[in-house]
């Protein structure tokens, strides 16, 4: 019986890497041969990269009935398209479907997202994924991950300037349990959702630039401790390393 069940996952993950490999190419090749569809994705791309709230809130805003429907495409769409900044759409949710709905919607879209990510990456591999995501930014969070594991997770949720997507795909090339994975993000990134919910909520005006100023800060804030203890924990292992040589 074991035997069989380690025959049938290599048969499985090559079906399943067929399956995502013949999707990407489809939607590639309907991105380049229908010019309306190109046009579309990329205004949206356009949209995520100028981080105009209003223009956000204006777009999704128009699908009436549908929006929330768009707003989850459009928080998964950003989760695959890494490094897209997602909290933009948390904070539009907030204000178009009042703070509590808006933080449901964003925090279960956005988990939706990042479990698409875990299997994107454990299924096609890395070769993939660091066309995605650029070799150099999987690097990072790989020696992030090597230092702080599961807590890597719930800290990248928390700083809304790290590309938590990045974190998803780099978490599934690793031998990493996806149940503690997909746990670790729902604890890590409710928080931040409720936060950004609640005052994205109440944006308007001068109030968006006040906001971000304070986002930077608390992300400054916690990056500083992070290189404080990354700077403690080096610290320690140089002095073990030269115990060690002295005996």
């Amino acid at each position: 019986m074991s035997n069989h069940n380690e025959k049938s996952k290599p048969k499985s993950r090559w079906i399943g890497r067929a399956v995502i490999i013949g999707l990407f190419l489809l939607a590639i090749i309907i991105y380049a041969a229908v010019p309306s569809v190109h046009s579309f994705i990329n205004s949206v791309i356009d949209m995520f990269k100028s981080g105009d709230f209003d223009r956000m809130h204006d777009f999704i805003a128009k699908y009436g009935k549908w929006a929330m429907l768009v707003s989850s495409l459009l928080m998964i769409f950003q989760s695959i398209a890494a490094p897209l900044p997602a909290f933009f759409i948390t904070l539009t949710n907030a204000n178009l479907f009042g703070w509590w709905q808006g933080c449901i919607l964003s925090w279960a879209s956005s988990m939706v997202g990042a479990a698409m990510c875990f299997y994107i990456a454990r299924i096609l591999g890395r070769d993939i994924v660091e066309k995605i995501c650029t070799k150099g930014a999987l690097l990072q969070i790989e020696e992030f991950f090597a230092k702080y594991g599961n807590k890597c997770i719930i800290i990248a949720r928390l700083l809304p300037f790290i590309s938590f997507d990045v974190v998803s795909y780099a978490a599934g090339l690793t031998a990493m349990d996806f149940w503690g994975f997909f746990i670790a993000t729902g604890i890590g990134q409710l928080p931040a959702c409720i936060v950004y919910s609640y005052v994205g909520g109440m944006l308007t005006g001068g109030a968006k630039l006040m906001f971000m100023g304070l986002l930077c800060l608390f992300a400054l804030a916690i990056l500083v401790v992070l290189i404080r203890q990354v700077y403690m924990a080096s610290g320690k292992r140089k002095a073990k390393a030269s115990k060690s040589e002295d005996r």
